[in-house]
């Protein structure tokens, strides 16, 4: 561990903003981020977050507030690469990116488990192993345990790194996170896949087909993303993946993008409202029908 008195003045402070390298003091990231990137990121995020925003104050569906959030965490995070852009060894810049990027996954699986149960809700328990009651308590409960992992670690490692102490406790226990994360959507997945399986043999309405393929397209992107991420971390802070940003940008900023915005372009919340009208008017019609007999 570094001695404090070994360390120049500049980066005694954590809001410090010295551009340049320090011989001897590498970045925390292992390299400068890049400024470009950033601001690329922090637009289309910004896109994300507004996007939906506007679509939950419209619609007020759990799942555009669930993407809203997840959008703006990402956006926070992306915000804080930028910052290091300029500033490399701000341990407050550090801090922001790591935990906020780290859960912010977690509110994009709690939308794609909101959807699901929705789409159950509306159209039978026929459609599904699990009640659409079932997928919010056992699903939403695992987002939960694994934001609560995820975020203790990730604040534990920042914390270590920035004051050159062991990270080790601080990224097993992100790493143990992001399992958990994989293994609730491995479950998901199968399940969403006997949902297409039960569907194929009951029909549906074609105005789903889309939600489900923004469903599988979102699911397939943070499933790699946790995969990068859980191996990332394994490696650890010094490792290959941890110290080449190209690919942070690819496996993870680049995927959650398209997690993101895959449900700008095919809205499950301008469908359902109009699904449940649909389905109030034939529940509607079935009374009418029973109370001529």
């Amino acid at each position: 561990m570094v001695n404090i008195d070994q360390i120049p003045e500049p980066l005694r402070n954590a809001n410090n903003c010295q551009k340049d390298l320090i011989p001897g003091f590498d970045y925390s990231y292992g390299y400068r981020p890049s400024l470009a990137a950033g601001i690329v990121f922090c637009v289309l995020f910004g896109i994300g977050f507004f996007g939906h925003l506007l679509q939950s104050i419209r619609f007020r569906r759990w799942t555009s507030a669930l993407l809203t959030i997840g959008a703006l965490t990402d956006l926070i995070g992306w915000v804080g690469r930028t910052w290091s852009a300029e500033c490399p060894y701000n341990e407050n810049a550090f801090l922001i990116q790591i935990v906020t990027l780290i859960i912010g996954p977690v509110f994009f699986t709690a939308a794609l488990y909101v959807l699901l149960g929705t789409l159950i809700a509306i159209l039978g328990r026929k459609y599904s192993l699990i009640s659409a009651r079932m997928y919010t308590i056992i699903f939403l409960t695992c987002d939960v345990i694994s934001l609560v992992i995820q975020a203790a670690g990730g604040a534990m490692a920042s914390s270590a790194a920035s004051s050159q102490t062991d990270t080790q406790l601080g990224t097993n226990i992100m790493v143990a996170g992001v399992i958990f994360q994989l293994v609730a959507m491995t479950a998901f997945a199968l399940l969403s896949i006997d949902f297409v399986r039960r569907s194929a043999k009951f029909g549906m309405p074609a105005e789903y087909n889309k939600i489900l393929i923004a469903l599988f397209i979102s699911l397939a992107a943070i499933y790699a993303r946790s995969v990068f991420r859980a191996v990332e971390l394994i490696e650890g802070w010094t490792g290959y993946l941890m110290e080449h940003e190209a690919y942070f940008i690819a496996l993870d900023g680049s995927l959650m993008v398209v997690a993101v915005l895959i449900f700008l372009v095919f809205d499950p919340s301008q469908t359902l409202p109009r699904v449940d009208r649909a389905v109030d008017r034939k529940e509607s019609a079935q009374m009418s029908d029973f109370s001529t007999v």
